[in-house]
Parts: C-alpha cells; structure tokens; sequence
C-alpha cells in the first residue's frame, strides 16, 4: 500500500528562510483582536460601565454647585474621585479611550460583514444536496399532475422566497433580513457615537437665573452665564448673539401643591434689531437659530430696601434658592457692601458692611416657628432674615457664592451677628444704628439653560433605525429549502403524478421552521392539484 505525503516539501538546505516582521506580526494580531465582535461587546460593556459614575456624582460641566458641596461633604473621598476624573466622567481620558476604541472597534468589525453580506446577496441559493432525507425537515409528496420546477418557484417566490431552478431541482432561500438588520444596528450604533463626538466638538450649553424685569436683561455671551461649557471646537465668538428679557412667570398649582402648569414668557432682541414676544415651558424649549433655551426651575427673588444710618438707600433684588421641599421655601442672602460710606469723606469702613441672611417663605404660616413655607404661590409671603455687620471678606478677590455668606468671615468674629426679623411684605425693621430694611415685594426669576447640541437629529435618527435594525436582527431567521421533482414509478414527464421530494434546513435555531416547512409542502401539493383539472381540459 503506498502512501502520499502531502505535506509542503521542506526547503533545500542552505536556503535563507523567510522571516516574520515580529512588529507586524503584533500589529496584525492587535487589530484582528480589536475588531472581533466579542471586543466589540467587552468595550460596550466597559462604556455603560464607565458612564454609571457620570450618573451617580455631579458634574462640573452639569452641576458645579452640587460638585463643590460635595468636596464640602466628603473632604477626603472627593479629592481621590477628582484625581480620577470622576466630576468630568465624558471628558476624562479614559472614557476617551474606550470610546474611541469601541469607535474603531465596530468599524473594524462592520466593514468585512458588510462586504460578504453585500457578495451573499448577489449569489444564488446553494445547489440541493444529494440525499435530502438527511436533513432536519423532509418530505416526500406525490402531486397528481406532472409537476413542473417552474410552478413550484412560482409558489415560492408569491411567498417572498428567493429562487433559483436548476433543472428538475429548486432552491430557495430566505431571512437575509437578520444579518441586515444586524449591520443596521451596528452601523446605527456607530452613528450614535458620531452623534455623541459632534455634541462634544461642536456642542455648547450654559445655565442662568434670569429675575424678571428689564433691568436684568440676559445677551447670550460667555461672560453673563453663571455657568457655561463650550466644545474644543466652539469659540465664545461662535455663540449666536441675542437677548432675554423674562417679562413674566405663571405657575399653577394644584390644591396640594404640586404644579400642574409653568410658563415663561420673555422679550427676545434679535440681531437684526427686530424684537418679538415668545413663551416656552418645561417640555417646550425656546429655539433661537441653532440654540434652544430650557426651563429648568423657577422661584422668587425678594426686593429688600436698606437704607444705612447715613440714610443712603440700596435695593437688593437678589435669587433666594429653593431648599427642596415642595412648598418653594427658599434660602438666600441680600449683602450690602456699599453700605454706610460716610458722605463728607465718601470713604468706607470695612467693618459696616452689611448682610442679611435668611428664608422666603411664599405663603408663611401665621404663627411660629417661621422655617417652612405652607404652599408653593405667595398666599402670605415673608422674610425671615439675620442680620449680620462687618467685613463681608468680598475685597479680598477670593471666589464665593453669592447665594450664602462666607462662613470663615462668621467664625473669626469679622462678621457678627446684629438681630433676627420676621418681614411681612410692606414691613420695616430698624436696626441698632438706626438704620432700616423695608421688605418691598419679590420678583420671579426662572433658571434656564441654553444649548447647542449639533448632533442630536443624527442620534435621534440613528435610534430609530438601531431598533428596526435590532429587531430585524431578533425576529428574523435565516433557513432554506430545496424540491426535487421526479416522475413517479410507472409515470411519465406528460401524464400520470409526480414525485417531489422536499428538505428544509434552518441556518440558525427557529423553533417555528418545521410548521413553515409544512406549509410550503402543503402549498405545493394544492397548487399541483388544482393544476390537473387545467391540464386535463388542455388534453
């Protein structure tokens, strides 16, 4: 018995073999590893992974506020956080990189499907094989009429199969609409993560407080945001220039509180000199050119008149902030810096700076204690302010917020502690040194946020096809079929039956193929009946 050696002939002695680029060889391996599918849903994996801490903390770029009483609240856990980017998650450099690699990941993998699903597409069905019985479905059928391939495809194609006859043989095949669907979704998840680049590049927003009134007019400028966050590729001269003016503030209010209606309405100062009234809500943004202005809250901004021991007088109209409670019980502070310059020498002692720290309560209760308002709207409002006199600490250039008195400035005795009043609106309280704060009335303020987000219609359309192409890919299932026809014993081509063996194969688990299979069989032996009376009438 002889045997062949098929192995490749060894190379002659002497003869330089052919080396590997092992810099190549690891580059190659890098790539084929990155582009695989199980990558791909690893670094998916890591993304939603990644994105859980932009959820759980504050975010500098969302909430600064909330950032800075946390580092207040936990002084030793939020310095380590910071250090791992966790206040700036979708900044940071390690969601950066997963990203991008997810990025390249999904189009490493997309681009080779897609070809060999575009070359399956244009291929015919595969050729029957030989022994159909051998196959997970099959039947064997006798049509009482000589069948014919092509009335056999007929049957196929009315149920939207794709055929091809090969003599006495008929193969069809169905479910390509899995693997489109499948690179539907890839591709649209790919174009989310574009949507979400171009957010980031070309994206801007910015939040304010806007108090009512002409006075306090807002111009869409970097610097009159309280805070603003501009895209790599965004420049303050790139935001669209208008102006603001909030004219009004209605809520509604059901009987236990709860609002059932907020609507602003504002003066907008286009750059064309035109101005025109709008209005907008909370699920109805405000769209000025590529911008849209959101309503994210509202309150109340009370008007306190001071007037110091040398009787100059000072209005303050400043945004007391909600505590939380659903009844607008709001905190905030009226500071007076200016106060008590003496007017022959128009100097100021650092030292007669006052403030007034304290609650607005929109509809206060009638009785003590004062710390909680009773409803949302100004059934009864009122003041209950503390009264403070010193060196506010605002000379010194350090940043604070303007919402609160710098606490340091209370516990080295720099500021202290004067009295406390309940206000009524019209009421006056005199001070020690005669001076005198009259609660004037409030003004509503809203808090709004302006935003460019470039490619929110691009994710917005890729959403909506990731879930056609995600349920083509789970409902769809690829399988084939295959009919041979063959006159039956003592038949012929002309006259008598025919024999037509039938065998089905699924390409992936359906557990629904075998009763398809039988109505294609069935469907094929009632057109072959319903054939024979035409037949006949022909002879």
């Amino acid at each position: 018995m002889t045997t062949v050696d098929d192995r490749p002939a060894a190379p002659p002695a002497g003869a330089p073999r052919r080396r590997v680029n092992p810099v190549l060889a690891l580059l190659r391996n890098s790539w084929r590893q990155l582009t695989s599918m199980r990558t791909a849903l690893i670094l998916l994996f890591l993304l939603a992974v990644a994105a859980i801490p932009g959820s759980v903390l504050p975010q500098r770029g969302v909430n600064p506020e909330k950032v800075n009483q946390y580092f207040i609240d936990h002084p030793d856990l939020a310095p380590r956080l910071d250090q791992l980017g966790f206040f700036g998650v979708f900044g940071s450099v390690w969601f950066s990189a997963i990203y991008l690699l997810l990025f390249t990941s999904l189009v490493g993998c997309i681009l080779p499907r897609t070809r060999d699903h575009v070359r399956a597409l244009r291929m015919r069905p595969p050729a029957a094989p030989k022994r159909l019985d051998r196959l997970p479905q099959h039947a064997v059928l006798e049509v009482p009429a000589a069948a014919d391939p092509a009335a056999v495809a007929a049957v196929l194609r009315r149920r939207r199969w794709r055929v091809t006859v090969r003599g006495n043989e008929v193969s069809a095949e169905k479910g390509y609409l899995k693997e489109t669907g499948n690179l539907l979704f890839h591709v649209s998840l790919v174009a989310v993560l574009l949507g979400v680049a171009l957010g980031s590049w070309y994206g801007w927003h910015g939040n304010r407080i806007l108090v009512a009134g002409a006075d306090n007019a807002f111009c869409n400028t970097r610097q009159q945001y309280a805070e603003a966050s501009l895209g790599p590729r965004v420049d303050s001269a790139d935001l669209p220039p208008f102006c603001l003016t909030l004219d009004r503030f209605e809520a509604d209010y059901l009987a236990s509180g709860q609002a059932s209606r907020y609507w602003a309405t504002v003066t907008v100062d286009e750059t064309d000199g035109s101005t025109r009234t709008a209005g907008f809500s909370v699920n109805s943004p405000l769209r000025l050119g590529p911008a849209n202005v959101y309503l994210l809250g509202n309150g109340y901004a009370p008007v306190l008149r001071y007037t110091d021991r040398y009787g100059r007088t000072q209005t303050s109209v400043a945004p007391f902030l909600r505590t939380g409670d659903q009844n607008a019980t709001e905190e905030g502070v009226a500071a007076f810096p200016d106060a008590n310059v003496d007017p022959k020498t128009g100097a100021r002692a650092p030292d007669q700076q006052v403030a007034f720290d304290g609650l607005y309560l929109p509809t206060a209760p009638e009785t003590a204690p004062f710390v909680a308002s009773q409803f949302p709207a100004e059934r009864n409002p009122a003041v209950v302010l503390v009264a403070y006199r010193g060196n506010l600490g605002l000379d010194a250039g350090i940043p604070g917020s303007v919402y609160q008195l710098d606490q340091r400035q209370i516990d080295s005795g720099k500021l202290t502690q004067i009295g406390d009043k309940k206000l009524g609106l019209g009421e006056k309280w005199t001070l020690d040194d005669g001076s005198t704060l009259e609660f004037v009335g409030t003004k509503p303020y809203i808090t709004i946020s302006v935003r460019h987000a470039p490619g929110q219609a691009l994710m917005l359309v890729a959403c909506g096809t990731l879930l056609l192409g995600l349920m083509g890919s789970l409902f769809a299932r690829r399988r084939r079929v295959w009919f041979r026809v063959s006159p039956s014993e003592g038949g012929s081509p002309t006259s008598g039956s025919s024999l037509v063996e039938a065998g089905g194969l699924p390409r992936t688990d359906h557990p629904g193929f075998a009763d398809e299979f039988a109505q294609l069989v069935a469907a094929i032996s009632d057109d072959g009946r319903a054939d024979r009376p035409a037949r006949e009438g022909a002879e």
